[in-house]
């Protein structure tokens, strides 16, 4: 390893997971454990534990664990190297670090130079012959010159390299503009300019880095209206939101979400800095567990057309658990100069009206209950018995569906005044549809349960067990060893072909390794060795109950289990009779985990 291996156990011995995780997360001491809302998936209920004894995390919502360094990897899309760089300056430690993790950060640098002097290029351009369509373009859509500056906005001319042409002159390679999303490969074996023709925005991470474009092609020009660049080392979409290096700063007590990056520019040009969007992809519960980060309060403003409000709709369907209180601002209806009606955004609506209107539109937004009581409302014609049953049925799953008794209640008298029927009746069918609910999914756990088996299996399909039984006692061999580590030294002839499951024989391998050489076995030193997958099953495995009382009698049993399983795969001509019983066994015990 780059990092010396000694220094990893030294970090990990220093810091402490509850504190970590616990400025990410609001943890509640219970039954020795600290339990918190999940940050890796949106919920309402804590199903997300750190055991400080382990110094492990584990969600038994959606199953991510692991220990200290994997934790902010998954938290702030950190690579190894640069998560240990930051838990090492928290505790005051100076990270010794060559060869390979040294190499791949000098990569990383590379690639953010590279994508900061692109930036440049583009914006000079600008200033050239080439670049007037895109500045009449600029102009067009009335942004200053001040803050076509501060977002950085260019122009990628209509040819084939010459952003090639600059970047190598500067040094960069070929291999490394393909690695940045700057070029592409083409079918000759040559490459070429990614971004032609177009209006050239840089998207900006929170740490003030540029990690890669967004641009718009020219009128008149043929292509992809929008185009990003590709996922990359640095550019991830389902983690960047643009502009929240600037709305991150604001004043203002929420964060304003639209779905157009000039409709971003255009707000903050009127005053609006607290406003971003998506990378020109739909909003993931991702996005918005990192908004939560920077507000408590968020606002939705998409097109008010009918797509608009769909992607309403879905957005707010994935932030009903989110840690955010949502509100909805519906931009009022245009029409043409026939009384048709006509898609109106943020950035039409900026210019047509000015930023007096729009904050009075956002003074008036509407809390995202009531935003979908009266979505429903609008598709169902209440002057009908038809339609009045139609809505009830609709708004009774939407009502019931709160998690809050006074949300149900107050929400449910809303909606029963809306449909002339009396608050009680509307309680009773919001508490008898959520009784039925209840009784399916009780139906549904009980049906999972008739099959235990399935219920031993790791979530990732990429690491299931083809023998449950031997994966069963196989984790018990890992569980010994991580808390009584000088266990491994009665398993000298165990080798890793007796195990049924790869991981669990990776896992093998990798702790008598480290413990023959005097190394920690702490979930949080393995991270650099363990994928984020293989991590979060370590993390489960650690998690199962183990008495330590007789903990060799437990690795003896263990040992038995995967011995005798392995001689069946290996066919050592064992009686019939003995493995049909084997095997009855087997579907009996869902596991054979031994007593202790």
């Amino acid at each position: 390893m780059a990092i010396p291996e000694q220094f990893i156990d030294e970090l990990v011995a220093r810091t402490d997971i509850a504190d970590v995780v616990g400025s990410y997360v609001h943890l509640t001491p219970k039954g020795g454990s600290l339990w918190g809302c999940c940050p890796f998936h949106n919920e309402k209920t804590p199903s997300f534990h750190v055991v400080p004894d382990r110094q492990i995390y584990k969600c038994f919502g959606c199953g991510k664990g692991g220990g200290v360094i994997s934790f902010i990897m998954e938290m702030e899309n950190l690579p190894f190297v640069d998560v240990v760089r930051l838990l090492a300056k928290r505790a005051g430690m100076e990270v010794p670090e060559a060869g390979e993790n040294e190499a791949f950060r000098q990569k990383r640098a590379r690639l953010l130079a590279l994508c900061k002097d692109a930036a440049r290029f583009y914006h000079s351009c600008l200033k050239e012959p080439w670049g007037a369509q895109v500045r009449d373009y600029i102009a067009q859509r009335r942004i200053s010159p001040r803050f076509a500056t501060r977002f950085g906005l260019g122009a990628a001319p209509d040819q084939w390299d010459p952003l090639i042409k600059t970047m190598t002159a500067k040094g960069y390679t070929k291999m490394e503009l393909i690695d940045a999303g700057l070029a592409v490969g083409g079918k000759n074996g040559g490459i070429y300019d990614k971004f032609r023709g177009r209006l050239m925005l840089p998207v900006i991470d929170v740490r003030g880095d540029v990690v890669g474009f967004t641009s718009r092609i020219l009128p008149g020009l043929e292509g992809a209206k929008y185009l990003n660049s590709p996922e990359t080392l640095l550019f991830k979409k389902s983690r960047l939101i643009y502009a929240l290096n600037y709305a991150k700063n604001t004043k203002r007590p929420n964060l304003i979400l639209v779905e157009g990056n000039i409709d971003v520019i255009t707000l903050h040009q009127a005053g609006f800095d607290n406003v971003v969007a998506t990378m020109g992809t739909a909003l993931t519960e991702e996005h918005a567990r990192i908004l939560a980060r920077y507000t408590k309060e968020l606002v939705l403003c998409y097109d008010n057309d009918a797509a608009g409000k769909q992607s309403t709709d879905r957005v707010l369907n994935i932030l009903k658990n989110a840690d955010l209180s949502v509100r909805v601002l519906q931009l009022p209806n245009a029409f043409d100069d026939q009384g048709k009606p006509i898609k109106q955004d943020p950035d039409d609506f900026i210019k047509k009206f000015g930023a007096a209107a729009f904050e009075k539109c956002l003074s008036g937004s509407a809390e995202q209950n009531d935003y979908r009581l009266d979505s429903l409302r609008t598709r169902h014609d209440l002057s009908t018995e038809e339609g009045r049953l139609a809505y009830l049925k609709d708004a009774v799953a939407a009502v019931a569906a709160l998690q809050s008794p006074i949300e149900r209640e107050l929400y449910g008298n809303k909606a029963a005044s809306a449909a002339g029927i009396s608050g009680q009746a509307m309680a009773q069918e919001v508490a008898r549809y959520r009784k039925d609910k209840t009784l399916r999914a009780k139906k549904a756990q009980e049906r999972k349960n008739l099959t235990p088996a399935a219920q031993l299996q790791p979530k990732a399909r990429e690491l299931r067990y083809e023998n449950i039984r031997s994966a069963r006692a196989e984790e018990g061999i890992i569980r010994l060893a991580l808390l009584e580590p000088p266990l491994l030294d009665q398993l000298v002839d165990l080798g890793p072909e007796s195990f049924s499951s790869p991981l669990l024989a990776k896992l093998f391998v990798l702790l008598r390794q480290r413990h023959s050489q005097g190394l920690s076995l702490q979930p949080g030193a393995l991270s650099a060795a363990l994928s984020p997958e293989e991590m979060s099953h370590l993390a489960g495995i650690l998690e199962e109950p183990q008495s330590m009382a007789n903990s060799g009698q437990a690795l003896r049993d263990y040992l038995t289990i995967i011995r005798t399983e392995a001689a069946k795969r290996g066919g050592t001509g064992q009686d019939p009779l003995l493995a049909v019983r084997d095997k009855l066994r087997e579907k009996k015990s869902y596991g054979g985990q031994p007593h202790e």
